[in-house]
């Protein structure tokens, strides 16, 4: 297969997995806090990544240890719990469409901080993608005051955790492999991840039926919609460019809409029109 046509079989894939992980987080929210989500999530990625990666981990070297905690804090776990938390007040859908903001922090970014070009076009589509934020957050607010949509602002602080992310990998460690980064990341962040759970009292509650469905969802998205869609997610990185493997986002929130639609969510039709802005500015922004 052709590297232009693997990199977009990989887009597509990390698209249906990810598509899927905002509602596996609304699941698992039914029957355990925010913190429990986010922090068994990172704790179920980093066991199996141990289990099929430990050996990548000598080929990291020790100067580049740096990058790979830096990368694991903005890449997983700052977003894994703000996603969780922002999703205690507003639906898996609107989260989605929200972090469709992404390629729009990654160009920008990339432009202050790491020395990306950019194209007045781009900038064009900044500014669009912003209005269409504003849009979909303050109709929401309107429309759903039984939501509190100030954590809507816990996703776009989640969609920059990603962007500084992405233009680190790029930067500093596209010379190691996926599997060895995304090994890295997870060994750095599970004893943090296993003190939070810790104090959050998840031993006493295990035994509640409620909070064991739960913990089945987050296995799942633990495993595969971090885990295995990490792995993906640095390979694309490596073979294509930052803003591109960040374009993710156009398919995600159509994903994730589907399935809020299965599970009785729905946007006003102004969100609709919001959501569609953001996917503008989105692609004038990622467009070359």
């Amino acid at each position: 297969m052709e590297s232009k046509q693997i990199k977009w079989a990989y887009l597509t894939v990390l698209a249906l997995v990810w598509g899927s992980s905002f509602i596996l987080i609304k699941k698992g929210l039914i029957g355990l806090s925010a913190l429990q989500v986010g922090s068994l999530r990172i704790i179920f990625a980093a066991i199996f990544l141990l289990l099929i990666g430990f050996k990548s981990l000598p080929k990291i070297p020790k100067q580049k240890w740096k990058y790979i905690a830096m990368t694991s804090m903005f890449g997983t776990f700052v977003p894994a719990f703000l996603f969780a938390l922002a999703q205690t007040e507003i639906d898996s859908s609107v989260s989605s469409i929200l972090n469709s903001l992404t390629p729009l922090n990654t160009l920008v970014l990339g432009t202050l901080f790491f020395g990306v070009g950019f194209q007045r076009r781009q900038v064009w589509g900044v500014f669009i993608g912003l209005v269409g934020s504003l849009l979909l957050v303050f109709n929401g607010a309107m429309n759903h005051p039984d939501q509190n949509y100030y954590y809507a602002i816990l996703v776009i602080i989640a969609s920059i955790c990603y962007a500084i992310n992405v233009n680190l990998i790029k930067r500093f460690l596209s010379d190691l492999s996926p599997l060895s980064i995304t090994t890295g990341n997870f060994a750095v962040l599970l004893v943090p991840a296993s003190l939070i759970l810790f104090f959050t009292g998840f031993a006493e509650a295990i035994h509640i039926e409620s909070v064991q469905h739960a913990v089945l969802f987050i296995v799942i998205l633990g495993v595969v919609g971090t885990g295995i869609a990490n792995i993906l997610f640095f390979k694309l990185i490596q073979i294509s460019s930052p803003v591109f493997a960040t374009s993710v986002t156009y398919l995600i929130p159509v994903v994730a809409f589907f399935w809020g639609l299965l599970d009785n969510e729905m946007l006003t039709p102004v969100q609709f029109f919001g959501a569609f802005i953001i996917l503008i500015g989105v692609y004038l922004s990622a467009k070359k």
